[in-house]
């Protein structure tokens, strides 16, 4: 952790030290609060502060910050199955022409809750969440394969949840 309080820093050190990329800079403390709360999203400012070393009122601040800036969220993870999806699936995705126009029409879909471009057999894969085998089919065949440019699709349907978890830490 750093010695010198965060706030004593000026505007122009913390500019400074932020990446051209737009990415922003994340120091130690910011990092620490990030994995308190993914090991309790619902742990209080006061905790947090006492292990990270800044009051209630600062970490308020930081993890505000961290939301409006798309770092992280704070959201209540379910088990599909135990809230009425019955039916998941991962789709791959092979394109013709702009793969981030597909991505992102596959991105307003309501069923779809992970797009990823990649590299390999795949442009695009897509998770997605259906109440059942019917509306699954619905998705796939007349919505994704209906957008300009999707080429052909693979469905991977899973058959069981065994892990599912967000607490890969931080670097």
């Amino acid at each position: 952790m750093h010695s010198e309080p965060v706030a004593s820093r000026s505007a122009e050190q913390r500019d400074s030290r932020e990446p051209k990329n737009g990415t922003p800079h994340l120091d130690a403390v910011s990092l620490a609060i990030i994995e308190q709360l993914q090991e309790d999203g619902r742990r209080p400012y006061a905790a947090i502060g006492k292990a990270v070393g800044l009051s209630e009122a600062a970490v308020r601040q930081r993890v505000q910050k961290l939301l409006d800036q798309g770092v992280m969220q704070i959201v209540a993870v379910t088990d599909p199955l135990t809230v009425g999806f019955r039916r998941q699936a991962m789709v791959g995705v092979n394109v013709e022409g702009d793969v981030e126009k597909v991505a992102e029409a596959l991105s307003d879909m309501a069923e779809v809750e992970y797009v990823v471009m990649t590299a390999g057999s795949f442009d695009i894969l897509a998770e997605i969440v259906c109440e059942d085998d019917d509306h699954l089919l619905d998705v796939i065949n007349k919505r994704m394969r209906a957008l300009p440019g999707v080429r052909s699709t693979e469905s991977f349907v899973y058959l069981k949840l065994k892990k599912q978890t967000y607490m890969w830490g931080t670097r």
